[in-house]
């Protein structure tokens, strides 16, 4: 996707600056634009608009203001470029657990805006698939025990080895067109259901 068709949201409860940011987003080539001045309802907006990029400029944001925003953070899953005129060690940790791409505390320059937003950008795409290959992981690992249990299902039902309950698995999941995990999950659940005192 080319840079210049981001659509980029501008969260900004002060006007001047909001539009200076917008000014230096249309000098690094960004047209699609859209400011917010009123953070009220904005996780709907948010959806409304369904930007690529937010960026939030907080004054000086109270504790529950950014509670409020990194919540927001957690749940829309965007880059985020968050500037604030000052800060706390307890902030930033927090900024960074919520998923803030860029957290930048001295306030904003008009020329420092294109560097943050492409730094927020290469750093969520990089947190995102951290996230997908952790998550992959997870799954691979959950479905590896599942079929640990389902061999060992058949093995004490009807007396195979390993290797032919693993077999046996493998036929199924090839003749019904499904992967082994899911064969191995109703097998794990109808155990279940036969014998309800049995956790295998």
């Amino acid at each position: 996707m080319p840079r210049a068709s981001l659509a980029i949201l501008v969260i900004d409860e002060n006007r001047i600056r909001a539009s200076i940011i917008e000014a230096g987003l249309r000098e690094a080539g960004h047209d699609n634009v859209t400011l917010v001045h009123d953070v009220t309802g904005i996780a709907r907006r948010i959806a409304e608009i369904n930007p690529d990029v937010i960026v939030i400029d907080l004054e000086n944001p109270n504790r529950d203001m950014l509670e409020n925003m990194f919540q927001l953070s957690r749940a829309v899953k965007r880059p985020i470029a968050m500037f604030v005129d000052r800060s706390d060690q307890a902030s930033i940790e927090a900024a960074v657990e919520a998923g803030v791409s860029a957290y930048v505390v001295d306030g904003l320059k008009q020329e420092r805006v294109k560097p943050i937003l492409d730094m927020a950008i290469s750093r969520f795409n990089a947190f995102a698939r951290l996230s997908r290959e952790l998550e992959e992981a997870r799954s691979e690992l959950a479905d590896r025990k599942l079929v640990e249990r389902a061999k060992g299902i058949l093995m004490k039902s009807r007396g195979m080895t390993e290797e032919a309950a693993y077999a046996l698995l493998r036929k199924t999941a090839m003749n019904q067109n499904r992967k082994i995990a899911e064969i191995a999950q109703s097998l794990v659940t109808a155990a279940g259901l036969l014998e309800p005192g049995d956790e295998g």
